[in-house]
């Protein structure tokens, strides 16, 4: 609580002052008027604050990133002493000029405004009142207080955008990664008795001599190599100014999105993992709602570096005939643990997030992704 007792105290005595000196109770009643005038104020803020109710509600629960919902805001408070109009400050989502705003409002008497909320990054939203500051009508004493804010707030999904279709390592596709499959000698399912035709390399030679007759090798089932997204969930590279790092997180968002769009539409199988506080594996099984709500609550707190990451999916590089990589960093490090990547054999391709794609430091660690047969594509971060 603020107080300005300086002037009302300065008053006051010279009050209490003159009466004591020429013995007049006008002066006394005076200094004694200032002196509840100011009691009244403080009990009047206090009322008011500790009764203050705020609410809001959402015209949409999850929009897309871009679109606006209208915020109905209900506020109401009880006081025996009246008030000045409220000074209310929004949250963020709501547009910036309507950011801070004078409420007249009534002891006992809802007031009720909507405001429109502009979706401009992708996550998760609590718009609504960030704070009510109360005044007294001679402006003595003011509180500020913070309004509690409940709910699942709004969900702002990322906007998937046209990417190249997926390409494979070769020999990754179609018959070919089938026959591949169905020679895999290192993941044997079960053994049967020998038939003619079956292949020497097949024959169980240990087992077959001790049970004394021809036993064969059967296989797993042979399935078609996967799609592997490694989405880089740390916190980007920083960037000048705050909102420039949310456009990059809305790009890395929206770029993990469009992949995995365009792995669903064409029927092929992809994963995900992401990491951070609450890690899972996206898939195709999920289908795109879920997948863009998941993303949408990606906060970018994965501690684990990201080449890190990347060397401990390369167990995975067996199954997999096409791996992409979505991030905002590029260091030489992140290019060692590509081109091994590259070299084990799936397709990789770099989707780079950045402002600058012809950043000098940038041109040779992109030209050695280029020589170990990685594809680089840029993406560059667009605001709304």
């Amino acid at each position: 609580m603020k107080m300005r007792l300086t002037t009302p105290l300065l008053v006051t005595s010279a009050l209490l002052l003159a009466a004591f000196s020429t013995g007049s109770p006008v002066f006394l009643a005076g200094a004694a008027l200032i002196a509840l005038l100011c009691i009244s104020s403080v009990l009047g803020v206090l009322m008011a604050t500790r009764t203050m109710a705020v609410s809001g509600d959402l015209s949409e629960r999850a929009v897309q990133r871009g679109e606006k919902v209208q915020l109905e805001v209900t506020l109401s408070y009880r006081s025996i002493v009246p008030v000045a109009p409220l000074l209310v400050e929004m949250g963020p989502g709501v547009d910036q000029d309507n950011r801070t705003m004078l409420v007249d409002a009534a002891s006992g008497q809802p007031v009720v405004f909507e405001l429109p909320c502009h979706a401009a990054h992708v996550g998760v939203l609590l718009p609504g009142v960030e704070s009510v500051t109360v005044t007294d009508l001679f402006g003595i004493c003011s509180r500020k207080v913070a309004p509690r804010r409940e709910g699942s707030g709004l969900v702002v999904l990322p906007v998937p955008f046209e990417v190249g279709a997926q390409v494979y390592a070769a020999g990754e596709s179609g018959s070919e990664s089938m026959a591949r499959a169905s020679e895999d000698v290192t993941s044997p399912a079960d053994v049967r008795a020998w038939q003619q035709g079956d292949p020497m390399r097949k024959i169980h030679w240990k087992l077959s001599a001790r049970k004394q007759e021809l036993l064969v090798r059967r296989y797993d089932a042979p399935v078609m190599p996967d799609a592997l997204v490694l989405l880089d969930c740390g916190e980007p590279q920083r960037q000048a100014g705050v909102e420039a790092m949310l456009d990059v997180k809305d790009a890395l968002l929206e770029t993990a999105a469009s992949v995995m769009q365009e792995s669903i539409r064409t029927g092929r199988p992809v994963r995900m993992p992401l990491l951070g506080r609450h890690p899972i594996e996206l898939d195709k099984g999920m289908g795109m709602p879920a997948i863009l709500e998941t993303l949408a609550h990606v906060d970018f707190s994965a501690g684990e570096p990201f080449e890190r990451v990347l060397h401990l999916e390369m167990r995975r590089m067996r199954k997999v005939g096409s791996t992409i990589v979505i991030t905002s960093r590029l260091g030489s490090r992140l290019v060692d643990v590509m081109s091994s990547m590259r070299r084990m054999g799936p397709y990789v391709r770099l989707y780079l997030v950045t402002f600058t794609p012809e950043d000098p430091p940038l041109l040779p660690m992109i030209s050695r992704l280029q020589n170990a047969g990685v594809e680089v594509c840029y993406v560059t971060p667009l605001a709304l």
